[in-house]
């Protein structure tokens, strides 16, 4: 079996341990099916005011479910986001999307407490960048991810955007389940379900007024150079989403 197709089974595992513990149940956002997590010990990793949103950035974690709530829920840390999409599609949230948390990492062109406040941030549980290496496609960390006849869960962009060619496909789940929180996200915060333009979508913006002054849906690349940051990019089949 490709080590892929083990990650939603352990997700599931760690769903059901969550719950267990009762650190994570059923709930509903705005009629939307979601799972709210509230891990025992922590509450200090958001900031509990609300502020007025005007645009939606996209952002991959780079890692597996456990250890992507685990980082986004540090306490006293402050790096977090309302929402995760697991590989399954299940909607995590972490916190009352009118809150906010910083997530477009220091030195974000126009400011990351600027543009953090002002986004409704969501994370796509998904590994990001691979390497290949024989007859295998590997992770970040050097672990196994599918093999390299198994084309339908990574993507070879041939031309290697911000110096990586490869990187995991997003489930179809992961797709569904973000455009269906688009469209109960934009409308609860008139924000427009504008996508900026091919090529434009997978740069740094131009300008510290063009960041700070965007409605609409990004994603992290758009606030952070080659080298900082991959999320979201090429790899992303964008037209799913409604661009």
């Amino acid at each position: 079996m490709p080590v892929v197709q083990d990650i939603v089974a352990k997700e599931e595992n760690d769903i059901a341990w969550w719950r267990s513990r009762g650190e994570i149940s059923a709930a509903t956002y705005k009629g939307l099916d979601v799972l709210v997590y509230r891990p025992q010990g922590r509450g200090n990793y958001y900031y509990a005011s609300r502020v007025q949103k005007s645009m939606v950035a996209l952002h991959y974690t780079a890692g597996y479910l456990s250890g992507d709530l685990d980082t986004l829920t540090t306490d006293n840390y402050h790096v977090s986001v309302p929402f995760v999409i697991a590989r399954s599609g299940k909607i995590i949230q972490l916190f009352n999307p009118d809150y906010w948390s910083y997530h477009l990492s220091p030195r974000a062109v126009g400011g990351n407490e600027f543009n953090s406040k002002r986004a409704v941030a969501i994370e796509i549980s998904s590994l990001g960048r691979l390497t290949k290496s024989g007859s295998w496609m590997w992770n970040y960390v050097g672990s196994k991810y599918c093999k390299v006849g198994e084309t339908q869960y990574y993507h070879d962009l041939e031309q290697p955007y911000r110096g990586y060619r490869y990187y995991a496909t997003f489930s179809g789940e992961q797709y569904k389940s973000l455009s269906a929180l688009l469209d109960v996200v934009c409308p609860e915060y008139d924000i427009p379900r504008n996508f900026l333009a091919e090529p434009d979508r997978y740069k740094l913006f131009s300008s510290s007024s063009d960041a700070r002054s965007y409605k609409g849906i990004c994603s992290h690349v758009n606030y952070q150079p080659s080298g900082v940051k991959e999320d979201i990019g090429p790899a992303f089949e964008w037209p799913r989403i409604g661009a």
